[in-house]
């Protein structure tokens, strides 16, 4: 089992910097090539149209859904990669921005039983909507889901990589 990070734009270092803190090895993907290499993948945050674009130009977007329909890959989203999870088949719709825009960002701790005490950082942050009955909650702030688990998918509409807390990626890595 190879992770792979998408390093097209966004806060991939930050990614890299968690699974290096728990030695996982992973590759920084780059091309559709780099696809091949891989079972996991974890889409950044950053702009999510911007990395919409950057996947379609660089043949990547249907590579991805081929490997979804397959049951050959997992994605963890975070922030932007949580809309693009939306946009590949994940049971839920996403209000981009909807925690506010970059002067509202926030840090807090999130209510969860998997992940007590674990902060979440919100930038620009989107709000989960309509999501799926069968759709996994796996944290929330205040009311509102911010961790959600949809078969292959995982997806955070915060930034677990700079809260420096591991156990969303370890919990991606070990329990998906």
């Amino acid at each position: 089992m190879k992770i792979g990070i998408l390093a097209l734009q966004g806060s991939f270092a930050e990614h890299a910097k968690i699974l290096e803190k728990i030695g996982t090895e992973f590759l920084f993907v780059h091309t559709k090539l780099d696809l091949e290499e891989i079972s996991k993948l974890i889409i950044p945050g950053g702009e999510s149209t911007t990395l919409e674009k950057l996947l379609k130009k660089f043949e990547m977007w249907e590579e991805i859904q081929l490997k979804i329909k397959n049951e050959e890959l997992k994605i963890m989203g975070t922030c932007a990669g949580a809309i693009l999870c939306a946009k590949f088949g994940a049971r839920w719709e996403v209000d981009r921005n909807g925690f506010g825009a970059q002067q509202s960002s926030f840090s807090t701790i999130l209510n969860s039983e998997k992940f007590p005490d674990f902060r979440g950082v919100f930038i620009r942050a989107p709000r989960f909507e309509k999501i799926n009955p069968a759709v996994e909650i796996l944290a929330k702030f205040q009311k509102d889901p911010v961790l959600l688990r949809d078969g292959n998918f995982l997806g955070a509409s915060f930034h677990p990589e700079i809260s420096g807390d591991p156990r969303v990626h370890e919990f991606f890595l070990e329990k998906f």
